[in-house]
Parts: C-alpha cells; sequence; structure tokens
C-alpha cells in the first residue's frame, strides 16, 4: 500500500508538455472543434490494489475488457455522487475513465489538439493506447497536441487516469494519514486528510474537446487596456504563434464591436490600437453599459500565397483599474464589492460543469443586487467566467491554495506553477478584478513571510494591471480574549492553586502576508466562531478589527467572509444558533459595522459567506454540509436571501 502512495506522489511531479497558450476552443472559418462529452466507462481501483491498472496496462484497450468493475459515468461531473456506492464517493486514488471516438478524415491535413477544461487532481491520458500528456492540478485547463496520434476516419479511443491524492506539496494540500492501531483499523488502513471545509470532489470537472487548428496557428492573445480619455480607449496587444512557418505569415487584429461594426485596426505581432469614444465595460450598477464586450479578431494572412490562415476571436472589454491606499477604481470610480463567497457545487454533479445550475445561480446573483463574488476557494469553470465578462459581475480570481502550511520550496513551486495557469486562463477578462493567491493561510509563521513575497511579486510581473490580494483569517484580539476568558475560568474551575497563562497571537500584529499585498482581505465570524449567540458585540469587534488592519497597512480592506449556518425552516424566538432568525441577526450587525466601516473610507467591500449550501467532509458539527448559504443547496431562498436582497438594493456606490 505504501508503495502505491508513494507512485501517487512521485506522479505528482511529472507534467504534460502543452502549448504556451490555452485559448478557449472556439470555433472559426479556420477552427474546428468536437466535444467528447457524453457518457464514458468508468472504473475505480482497489484500496489494496492501487497500481493494478498500470501493471495491467488498462490504457491499452477498451477499460469494460480488462479485469475491473465497469460503471458508466457523465463527462463533465464529479464521479463522488452519481452511484449508491461510498466506495465510489469516498475513493481516495486512481480512478479510471475510457472512451472511443471518431476523427473526421478532413483533419488529417490539420493540427489537432485535446483540451481538458479541468481533472482534479492529477490526470494522465492516453490516445489509442499511447500517453500523450498529463498535468498536476485539479481547477484549471491544459492540452497537447496529439495529430501524430489519431487515426483519421477510424475508430479511436482515449483513456484517462484521474487521482484524488493531495499531499503536503499539492495546492491545496493534503496527507494520507496510515492508523495503526490494529485494535481499531485493519492492516494498511488510512484516510485522506485536509483542513479545507469543503468537499474534495474528483473526476473530470469540465468539458473535453478536440480542436483542429491550421499547421501555422495563434497558440496565445494578451490585450490590455493602457489608457483612457473622455474620446479614445488606447489598447495594446500581443499574439503568439505556433508551427513549423509562422515566418510565412503576417497578423493583422481589427476590433468589433458588439453589433460586429469593425472600429478599428492594426498589423503586426504586438501593436497598439485605439477605438474612438470606446463603450467601457462597466460592472453592474455602475453605469448603463454594463458588461459591454468587444471582439478583437485575429487573423493570420500568408503574403506569398495571398490567403488566409488562422482566425480567433477573442471577446474583450475596454477598462482600467487602479488602486490606492484606501480604495480600488474601474474607469476612474471607486468600486463597492457587494456580493459573495461562493463554491461550484451542486446536487449530484458536485463540482462538474452545469450549465442549468450556473446560468440560475447569476439569475439568484441578479435577483439579489450583487455585483462581485470571489471564486472561493479554487478557479471556476470558463464557462461561468465567460458570463461574469458579459453580466458585469466584479470577480475575485482565486487559486486553490486554501489553509496553507509547511511553506517548502516543493509546494512554493506547486503554488507558482497554479498562479501562471490562472493568469494565462484570465488574463484577458475584464470581469476578473483581483487576483487571490490563496485563502486564510498560517500566514504568522517566520517562513511565510518569504514564500508569500515571492508569490506576489510574481503576480506582478505576470500582470501588473490588477491588484494582488490573499484572504486573511489568523484569529483577531477578540477571538483569542474570548477563547481565553472561557478556558480559564473552565480551567479555574478545576483547580483554583495554580495560575493559568496563555501564548496570544495578535493577527495584525503577527500576520506576514497583509505587507506585500495590494488589498486586504480578511475572513470574520464574530457571533458564530466566537462569542457565540453574542450578536450584540458584533458591530463593536468588526468595527476593531477592520480598522486595525488598515491602520497597520494602509490599504484598502475587503470583508471576504461573515456569517452563520442556518438550517431551512428552523425559527426560534428570541434567535439562536442555527436558526433562519440568527442568520438574519447576525448579518443585521455586521451590516451596522459596515455603514460605520465605509463612512471612514477604506471598507471597499462586504461579501458574505456562502452564496448557497454546499457539500463538506462528514463531520459531527455539520448536517451533511455547510448550512451558511443565504439559498438552500438545490438555490431556494432562506429569510436571509431576501434580507440581504434590500441590503444590496439600497447599497451604492
Amino acid at each position: 500500500m505504501r508503495r502505491c502512495m508513494l507512485l501517487t506522489i512521485l506522479l505528482f511531479c511529472v507534467n504534460g508538455m502543452h502549448a504556451t497558450g490555452i485559448l478557449y476552443p472556439r470555433s472559426s472559418e479556420s477552427r474546428e472543434t468536437l466535444s467528447l462529452d457524453g457518457i464514458w466507462k468508468f472504473a475505480i481501483a482497489n484500496r489494496s490494489e492501487q497500481n493494478k491498472g498500470f501493471e495491467e496496462k488498462w490504457y491499452r484497450a477498451a477499460l469494460q475488457h480488462c479485469a475491473v468493475k465497469v460503471i458508466d459515468m457523465p463527462v463533465p461531473s464529479s464521479y463522488n455522487d452519481i452511484t449508491q456506492d461510498s466506495n465510489i464517493r469516498d475513493h481516495i486514488g486512481w480512478a479510471w475513465y475510457h472512451r472511443d471516438f471518431f476523427v473526421p478524415k478532413t483533419w488529417k491535413s490539420q493540427r489537432v489538439n485535446i483540451r481538458f477544461g479541468s481533472v482534479n487532481y492529477f490526470a494522465i491520458v492516453w490516445i489509442n493506447g499511447v500517453e500523450v500528456t498529463s498535468h498536476s492540478g485539479g481547477y484549471l485547463p491544459f492540452d497537447v497536441e496529439v495529430t501524430d496520434h489519431l487515426k483519421f476516419g477510424h475508430p479511436n479511443f482515449i483513456t484517462v487516469a484521474v487521482n484524488n491524492t493531495l499531499t503536503p506539496w499539492t495546492i491545496p494540500q493534503g496527507k494520507i494519514v496510515y492508523h495503526n492501531d490494529s485494535q481499531r483499523y485493519p492492516a494498511g488502513y488510512y484516510e485522506q486528510q485536509y483542513n479545507f471545509d469543503f468537499f474534495n470532489y474528483a473526476g473530470i470537472h469540465r468539458p473535453v474537446i478536440l480542436v483542429a487548428t491550421p499547421k501555422t496557428y495563434i497558440d496565445d492573445i494578451t490585450i490590455n487596456t493602457t489608457n483612457l480619455s473622455d474620446s479614445e480607449g488606447v489598447l495594446s496587444y500581443s499574439v503568439e504563434l505556433g508551427g513549423s512557418k509562422v515566418a510565412a505569415y503576417s497578423v493583422i487584429a481589427e476590433v468589433y464591436d458588439s453589433r460586429d461594426r469593425l472600429v478599428a485596426q492594426s498589423k503586426g505581432l504586438t501593436g497598439e490600437i485605439r477605438v474612438n469614444n470606446p463603450n467601457l465595460w462597466w460592472p453592474r450598477g455602475m453605469n448603463e453599459s454594463v458588461g459591454y464586450l468587444y471582439t478583437l479578431k485575429i487573423q493570420l494572412w500568408n503574403d506569398a500565397k495571398n490567403v488566409e490562415g488562422d482566425v480567433y476571436r477573442l471577446p474583450f472589454g475596454i477598462r482600467l483599474i487602479h488602486w490606492n491606499s484606501t480604495g480600488v477604481y474601474i474607469n476612474g470610480k471607486s468600486v463597492y464589492f457587494k456580493g459573495f463567497g461562493r463554491h461550484e457545487d451542486a446536487n449530484l454533479r458536485g463540482r462538474g460543469l452545469d450549465l442549468v445550475t450556473l446560468t440560475k445561480d447569476y439569475n439568484l446573483m441578479r435577483w439579489i443586487e450583487a455585483n462581485s463574488f470571489r471564486t472561493s476557494h479554487y478557479p471556476y469553470s470558463e464557462e461561468l467566467m465567460d458570463l461574469a465578462d458579459q453580466q458585469g459581475f466584479l470577480v475575485i480570481d482565486e487559486v486553490p491554495a486554501v489553509g496553507l502550511d509547511n511553506f517548502d520550496d516543493d509546494l512554493l513551486e506547486a503554488h507558482k506553477q497554479a498562479m501562471k495557469e490562472l493568469i494565462q486562463r484570465d488574463k484577458n477578462r475584464p470581469a476578473v478584478v483581483m487576483w487571490s493567491i490563496g485563502n486564510e493561510p498560517q500566514s504568522q509563521k517566520q517562513v511565510s513571510a518569504l514564500y508569500f513575497d515571492t508569490v506576489v511579486q510574481l503576480v506582478h510581473q505576470l500582470d501588473s494591471s490588477r491588484p494582488v490580494t490573499l484572504v486573511l483569517n489568523k484569529a483577531s484580539n477578540q477571538d483569542v480574549a474570548s477563547i481565553f476568558t472561557r478556558v480559564t475560568n473552565f480551567t479555574r474551575s478545576l483547580d483554583l492553586a495554580r495560575p493559568v497563562t496563555m501564548v496570544l497571537a495578535q493577527s495584525y500584529a503577527s500576520d506576514l502576508a497583509a505587507q506585500f499585498l495590494d488589498v486586504i482581505c480578511i475572513n470574520r465570524y464574530f457571533g458564530w466562531y466566537s462569542d457565540t449567540g453574542h450578536s450584540e458585540l458584533i458591530t463593536y469587534q468588526m468595527i476593531k478589527e477592520v480598522t486595525a488592519w488598515h491602520d497597520k497597512h494602509s490599504k484598502p480592506v475587503l470583508v471576504t467572509e461573515y456569517g452563520a449556518g442556518a438550517l431551512a425552516g428552523l425559527h426560534t424566538d428570541p434567535p439562536v444558533v442555527w436558526t433562519e432568525d440568527y442568520q438574519v441577526v447576525l448579518m443585521e450587525q455586521n451590516f451596522k459595522a459596515f455603514d460605520q466601516l465605509r463612512e471612514m473610507g477604506f471598507l471597499i467591500g462586504e461579501m458574505i459567506w456562502n452564496f448557497a449550501d454546499f457539500a463538506t467532509p462528514q463531520e459531527y458539527f455539520r448536517p451533511t454540509g455547510c448550512m451558511k448559504g443565504v439559498f438552500t443547496r438545490d438555490r431556494q431562498p432562506k429569510f436571509a436571501a431576501h434580507f440581504l436582497r434590500r441590503r444590496y438594493a439600497q447599497l451604492l456606490y
């Protein structure tokens, strides 16, 4: 068993070779796409036989012909909740997918890539029995050219091995714990442990797409707004090409408005484009032109043959971000974030892409008058991000670096790679206005200072147009004082003869990461995790806490989490914890604090935790999951949703 897990850990260090860019698959005059989504064949490797699939080469033939129990599995989806089998729901280790497919004969003269939107956590991919790529990281896309491995006009098959094991060197972190107590556990028994409070869903979560392009192709595009005036928007762009005959092609860049009218153009791999009287991209509530998108058409042209080459169209928005010690500004206007921490989580499909739930969630966010959300605690699907661009929602884009500890070089490299892939994917999105490098780390540890300094510098190097944040949560003075009082009183009741002491750490005094950030985000649960039920303390404690962070660092502060669990339909009067009534009381007291803090000039937003109830690991203090949503997991409003809607409707910029 240990040998099996060691193989898993070693494989996490492997990365497949794929292109520089990771452009979303879009059909055009020169490009065709073929979806491999649908019902695949699926099997898991037993706990005691984790290497069996590799030893018996399950990737060499149809999975159903191997010595393993095979079932049907939808792609995309998480595999955990599809069956009635708890062994599949709670599986740790290797799972196997297989499907057959055809590729058109007309693609034989093209370059063909396969692209995965995301596979959690580690994936190895074979085409017709030949390994073509691998990828580590469960929430971002990867692709690879497979032209030479395909049979055009004949049957092909694809096999994917997926491993959900988390280690101290993955993002997010986890560990495999072996239990050696023979009185309680059978020999070799182990479990996956991790310190984040959402379920570690696994599988092929997002679309699998084959893409055919010309042999010389557009590999990557970058576009930025560099200057705005009343009459003109100035854009810089750059294009990277791939293929063996790049020198034979020139680049034509054209900008079209939302009615498909040509408004500006340029030539060359890099250049500047000027758009007269531009329609700016605005977030919800700040302008009538909400979510206005242009299209950048990049076209290759072969001058010698006088023929058109590859064509790609990229939606983008014209907008500028800047920030200072008290605020974040879009197109020169200050922003106040009113929104949510969220999860990609739904019944049955888990974290798999579900366009029905995705669309419903946006309808609910518009209904509740929100303007923003954080992709807590990992990057969300590109399809979801497309709607944020189109509908004018502000997005704090976060990597899966949640609860980080043990800040060694291997973890740092994994963290940096995740940031590179996230920025590469989302750099052109107008909705993305802030990069979050993680959530609730052990940032009081001395070793974390150099670690987070390094990550922030990397992000600034990759993209200087957006602020960088990290969501902090180390216990505040009020939290520690409350805990100390209760523990002291209990200890003294047991022994009056000895003094009681406790080593204290102040969050804003001991935190070592905030100094490197552009915006400070904090999670605070006054009246819930500390001073439980004492709603009368919430306003006072929140004002003290937020003010202390700003006074120490002279940076804008955003409260990215606050809230309370509530069981739908549970009511008491007077309110007590876990009721819908107490959830509203807690919100009301936080609102009083937010209003006063906003008048002070440095609070830039409030994001309640959470948008909707979501699945967590099985825990005795949670009834089937986290119940902090203002909506239930099936998207029905609690009392809190109506209360929050009134709040957000009244908040102006």
